[in-house]
Formats: C-alpha cells, structure tokens, sequence
C-alpha cells in the first residue's frame, strides 16, 4: 500500500511539474503546503503517534477494552479541540507566517499575496490529518496496517484531479492545488471511519485534559515534540533561506525531496510503522532479548535497501528527474538543478531510514527525551552548516548554491543516527553493532560494483533531454534492471540467504 501511495505522489508531481514547473506560482504553492506539513509531521506523524501508540498499547494490555475505548474518546476530543483552534489562529494569521518561514518573499508582493492566499486554504489541512494520524494510530495498534497505508493515495489523487480538471476552470490556476489539499483532508478522515467502526473502536469524542491516559500521552509528547521538530525545523529553515536564493530553488528542493521520499517513505517510513507497535509489545510482554531482535532486524532490513538506493539515486539522479518531470513547463535546466540537490541529499539516505528505526528502540520505551536532545544537537549543526556551505557557495559563484542545503542535511543525519546508536548501546538495548559490519561491507562491495555498471552502461547526460518519453522510460529500465540483478546476484554470491532477513 505504501508503494502504491509513493508511485501516485510521484504521478502527483509529474502532473504538477508539467502544469507549473519551477515557477513563482509553484514555490508559492510549495511554501503554503509546506507550512502545514510541517505541523502534521510535527502532531500526526510525529509527537502525537510517537506517544499515543505506545500508550495506547500499554491499555489495550494491561487495563482492558472498557479503558482503552474511554482512552480513545478522551484522546479524539481533546486534539480534535486543540487543533481546531489552532487551525483557526493559522488561517487568520497566514500573512504573518508566510512573513516568518519565507522572508525572502517580502520583497515580491504578488508571489506574498497568493502564498498567503493559498495557505488560508491549506492550513486546515492539520486538523483533518491530525486526527486521520490518530485512527491510523488505532489500526496500526491493532496490526490494521494496510488502511492507513493506503490512505495517502487520496491526498494523491485529490491534487492530480484539481490539477487536471479545477486548475483550467481558475482565474489563479496554482490555487486549484491548494483547494486539492483541503479536499484530500476530509476524505481521508472520512475513508477511514468505517474501518474504525468495523473493530468497535470509532471514537466518540469527549473532552479529557484531565484524563490519566491523556496527560501521559501530553507528557510523552513535549519532549517528542521538539524531537519531531528537529527535521521539520530543518526543512523549513532550508525553506527560509532557498527563498533568497535564485527563482526555482524552492521548487528544485522540493522535487528532490520527493525523489528521496520515494525510497525513504515505500521501505523507511513502512518498516518504522511496523516496528514501533512490534517494539511496544515486545517491551511490555515478550521480554529484552525480543527486543533486541527485533531492532536488529530492522537495521539489517533497512542497510540492505537503503544504501544501494542510495548508489542509484545518486549516479541517476539527472536521468530520473528527466524521465519524470521535464516536460511541458518542466525544462532541461531544471533537471539539472535539481539532479545536483538529489545527488546530496542521497548521500543521507541511509542515515534518514536509520534514525526512523533507531528512534522507535527509544519510543517505543517511553523514553522521548534522549532522542530530543540528540535531535536538537543535529538541528543545531544542520543550522550551522546550511549557512556555512551556501554563502560559501554563493561567495565562490557556485552554479547551485541550494545544494549546500541538501548537503547540511545529509551531514547533519548521520550525526543524528550515530549518536541515536549510542544511546541504545548504552541502555543496553542494541548489541555491539561490530555484528553488523561484515554485512555491510559485503553490502557496499555489492553497490560498488552496481555503481559502476550504472556508470558504465548511462547515456550521455544530454540525451535524455532529446528523447521523448518512451524511449527515456526504456533507457531507464534498461539501467535499473540490470542494476538490481548485479546487487542481488553479489549478496547471494557472498552468501546473503532469506533467513538472514527474517525477523
């Protein structure tokens, strides 16, 4: 389900690429997107799931069904209050925060003006997601898992649908995506009732501030929430100074971005889902050594995927952008631009899916403190180093200085993992990770030499932009295929087997 939603995000951006490109009316419509992204990786995907699912466990386990069913009221009407209420402060205080996360738009009234426009419409956006996250949280819990994977396809489909049909009816056509955000919001929330209904566990709202359950998921969450802030702070701060950079930044980021996403969000994100309720229950009932095994697992699982994802986004970053993006609007200049973004933030791969699963051995704990301040510690240097690496870029003349942004990142992820690491090693939760290491050099011999077939075998770079689609899509496979099988067949040469990867 997840790969189904990942595929239709990138048919989404195909659309929105060929209809807008790198326009100012798509970083307008990025920067109000991105704004209320951040705030539903912030409540839904991130401090609320992280704090409500392990409690939420913990009820269904020790207090029985009566209590886990008041636990879910009391958790629904309570963010539902709090979130409505804060909906309604961002959409009347839009220009004020397009003012705050894009100040390079200050100086061009027109691109400010619609921004704020279109945030008016997406803004709401948090609370139909924050409160779809939390019935997503629910089946999860119950290893309902393929609903709430599914559920993003219609986020997809709501902004490919206004983009095709709604935008050509508008006088400003980029709003019709802002309109397609807010669709999205409520038929996600309504798609997964029923599913709800159908386990007995449809909420019925009521307010519990006051609630046992409800105050130890708050207190859960505050520290949670500044851990889930570290990479969302990240993005916007890149945000912030890509908007005083050369028109289209914003818009190269994003597309790379997605391109990361891709691979991050079909194994990383998927992988995450499962394993924190798996955790959860194998520290409240199955014991240490269960949960030793299981976070093994999930290293392994993640190091085999992510590192030659990494090899193949970064050698195929210009050929991918090219066969999905550049047509219409979408030029061969911007491909290139954003070709130099993915190749950086490829680089963090790895690290990325790493910190997704290392931070679960912590959360699923109830431990939400340690991986703040280690987040806080990354946050600080990703700062440190987006400024560094861009104004030396700029200063050197530096075709695309937006890349020093990706490469902050990358830097500032495997600072993050690394130091997660280290802390399971100290509470003696994650065996010596010396165990890992003759895997991941077989692993890295296996890429290598998948590196340089793809090496060896691609285009000229300049071609991709002469040829029309089918033969680019055909050029493509022709690299990956070969690819894969050249991984694969190595790992099984070095004796990698299925066994190895079974939890």
């Amino acid at each position: 389900m997840t790969m189904l939603s990942r595929l239709l995000g990138l048919a989404r951006d195909i659309v929105i690429a060929r209809f807008f490109s790198s326009s100012d009316a798509a970083d307008a419509f990025f920067v109000a997107f991105k704004i209320p992204n951040f705030l539903r990786r912030l409540f839904a995907e991130g401090a609320f799931s992280l704090a409500f699912v392990p409690v939420l466990t913990e009820y269904r386990n020790q207090f029985g069904a009566a209590a886990t069913r008041e636990l879910i009221d009391r958790v629904a009407g309570t963010l539902g209050l709090i979130l409505l209420l804060l909906s309604a402060i961002g959409v009347a205080a839009s220009p004020l925060l397009i003012g705050v996360f894009a100040a390079g738009f200050l100086d061009q009234p027109e691109k400010f003006a619609l921004t704020s426009d279109m945030l008016r419409l997406t803004f709401p956006y948090i609370l139909l997601i924050s409160m779809t996250a939390m019935a997503a949280g629910i089946l999860n819990t119950w290893k309902r898992f393929a609903v709430p994977a599914f559920t993003p396809v219609l986020l997809n489909l709501s902004l490919i649908g206004c983009a095709v049909y709604l935008a050509p009816q508008l006088d400003v056509p980029i709003t019709a995506l802002a309109w397609g955000v807010l669709i999205a919001g409520i038929v996600q929330l309504l798609f997964q009732l029923p599913f709800l209904y159908a386990e007995g566990l449809l909420p019925r709202p009521k307010w519990g501030w006051r609630h046992a359950g409800v105050q130890k998921i708050v207190k859960l969450m505050i520290p949670a929430l500044f851990g889930s802030s570290v990479a969302q702070i990240n993005l916007l701060f890149d945000t912030f100074i890509a908007s005083f950079l050369v028109s289209g930044s914003v818009a190269w980021l994003y597309y790379s971005d997605r391109l990361l996403e891709f691979p991050l969000g079909v194994f990383g994100i998927a992988l995450a889902t499962v394993v924190l309720p798996n955790l959860s229950e194998a520290h409240y009932q199955q014991g240490a050594q269960r949960f030793r095994d299981m976070l093994h697992w999930a290293i392994r699982l993640s190091l085999l995927i992510a590192v030659p994802a990494c090899f193949g986004l970064f050698v195929l970053a210009q050929p991918i952008l090219a066969t999905l993006f550049e047509y219409g609007a979408f030029t061969a200049r911007d491909s290139m631009m954003a070709a130099f973004s993915l190749m950086a933030y490829s680089l963090g791969l790895p690290a990325f899916i790493l910190i997704k699963i290392l931070a679960n051995g912590f959360y699923a704990r109830q431990d939400t403190r340690t991986p703040v301040r280690i987040g806080i510690q990354a946050m600080v240097l990703n700062m440190i180093l987006n400024v560094v690496l861009v104004v030396s870029m700029v200063e050197t003349g530096f075709l695309a200085p937006h890349v020093g942004l990706a490469l902050a990142t990358a830097a500032s992820a495997y600072f993050n993992a690394f130091r997660l690491a280290q802390g399971l090693r100290r509470d003696q939760v994650l065996s010596d990770t010396g165990e890992l290491a003759p895997a991941l050099l077989k692993i890295l011999f296996g890429c290598i030499a998948m590196g340089v077939l793809l090496y060896l075998m691609l285009p000229p770079l300049e071609h991709w932009s002469e040829w029309r689609w089918h033969r680019r899509l055909l050029e493509l496979a022709w690299l990956i295929v070969p690819a894969i099988l050249c991984y694969g067949l190595l790992l099984w040469i070095m004796g990698f087997r299925r066994q190895h990867f079974i939890a």
